[in-house]
């Protein structure tokens, strides 16, 4: 990687950044977002349209249907609001703080997205090339086509492998074994894929599986991230969470973004809640899947299995709106950034078709590489720009970014199962926004 500054001299700029993030020694236009107050007077946008932002965000605390939430409004590279509200753990009422550790869950795509495009940059592979050059483990897949006469699943060869495009975008046929109840999906799970030990026996096991559809020919939300994780060490000839720190997370000052919370910071840690059974209250989610405890986490999962705070995620954000830079180190390309955020999804084909129907409710969203992107906001209803991209954990966090307003937006909310931050997010689209405009 010898186009990016060594990972040695970056690290060391970063900690000298972030060590003490109120130090006189601090260059004036560094961005470390190591405090989050906001500024006093935030231009462009309205006092009143925050207030009612902080507002609508803390009600849903109030109304019980979240514990504790945390919001981040970034524009011009400034903290224009930030707001923490509610509780991060049950049995003392500790607070959410600047520096709670959430679950990220699946905006840990993204970032293991850009991870393998820092080796798309090096030259390590080109986005037409197949997958099966880099596994020639999954050169055998079949593919699911229906049921013949007696009920069973009709399997056929593929066309040809999937391409990294196609697996970036979740095109390749990949199930998850999470959400659909079919054929695919139920091996998927059957197969305990997502359950293993290390990427090695991911790989195998996957191998095992058949694909939802032909490559290039649907679109499907998959493990086809957890596929970039294990590519990503293959190439790099490192562990995946290795490669994380050294060629994203130190670079960034990104310092608590990892596969699972250290013993010293699991003060810090926000419980995740789910409505009780009897009462309907949110109550803590007791289950070792939840504890991201090290050596009890199983295979590094790309694809939804890191940590991270609002400031280093919002670093990861700024480096994207940045055009893959932050303080003098350099992650990505430009072009790369901008290949990333450009919708790539064949005509006809549509976000959360589960890889058998289009879905109409997204309309006007594209996909690009580990990215959703607002393609044409007539037809989404919703508040964001062309050009949006964007992206959601299962447990209530999301973030979009918008280059044409040079802004970023992440929310924080720790309850499973996910689904309340689609209101929370359109919600707060909406008056972000507005705010801007008044």
């Amino acid at each position: 990687m010898n186009w990016r500054p060594s990972v040695f001299l970056s690290s060391l700029a970063i900690l000298s950044l972030t060590a003490c993030p109120t130090a006189g020694a601090e260059e004036p236009d560094a961005i470390t977002f190591g405090q989050l107050e906001a500024t006093e007077s935030p231009a462009g946008f309205s006092a009143s349209g925050l207030a009612e932002l902080d507002g609508a965000m803390r009600q849903a605390v109030d109304d019980g249907m979240v514990r504790g939430v945390s919001t981040l409004l970034v524009k011009d590279g400034q903290v224009i609001n930030y707001d923490q509200y509610g509780i991060r753990r049950a049995a003392d009422e500790a607070p959410i703080t600047e520096d709670t550790i959430f679950r990220i869950y699946s905006m840990s795509k993204p970032v293991t997205g850009v991870a393998l495009m820092t080796l798309y940059d090096d030259g390590a592979f080109s986005l037409d090339d197949p997958i099966t050059k880099f596994i020639p483990e999954l050169a055998g897949l079949k593919v699911f086509e229906g049921f013949d006469e007696a009920g069973e699943p009709i399997l056929v060869n593929a066309d040809r492998p999937a391409t990294m495009r196609e697996l970036m975008s979740h095109t390749a046929g990949f199930a998850y074994g999470l959400f659909s109840d079919d054929p695919v999906n139920n091996m998927f799970a059957e197969a305990d894929v997502l359950g293993s030990p290390d990427l090695e026996t991911y790989i195998s096991r996957l191998a095992t599986v058949p694909l939802l559809y032909q490559p290039g020919t649907n679109w499907a939300y998959s493990t086809a991230v957890d596929v970039q994780g294990y590519i990503v060490q293959k190439l790099s000839g490192k562990p995946l969470g290795q490669y994380l720190q050294d060629e994203v997370f130190a670079p960034l000052g990104m310092v608590d973004t990892g596969f699972y919370v250290p013993e010293e910071k699991r003060d810090r840690f926000s419980e995740v809640f789910t409505p009780d059974d009897e009462t309907g209250k949110l109550v803590p989610l007791e289950a070792p899947g939840f504890a991201f405890r090290e050596g009890e986490i199983g295979m590094e999962k790309g694809g939804h299995g890191l940590v991270s705070t609002m400031g280093d995620y919002a670093r990861f954000c700024q480096m994207l709106v940045n055009d893959g830079e932050l303080n003098g180190a350099r992650i990505l390309k430009p072009e790369t950034v901008k290949l990333m955020r450009t919708d790539v999804l064949p005509d006809g084909v549509s976000l959360f078709s589960d890889g058998v129907s289009p879905n109409p409710d997204m309309a006007g969203i594209g996909f690009g590489l580990d990215f959703a992107v607002f393609v044409d906001p007539s037809l989404t209803g919703a508040s964001q720009p062309q050009g949006v991209y964007y992206w959601g954990g299962a447990a209530g966090t999301w973030f979009w970014i918008d280059p044409e307003n040079d802004l970023f937006f992440i929310g924080m909310i720790q309850r499973f199962p996910g689904g309340l931050d689609r209101s929370m997010r359109a919600q707060s689209a909406d008056l972000v926004y507005r705010a801007l405009a008044e």
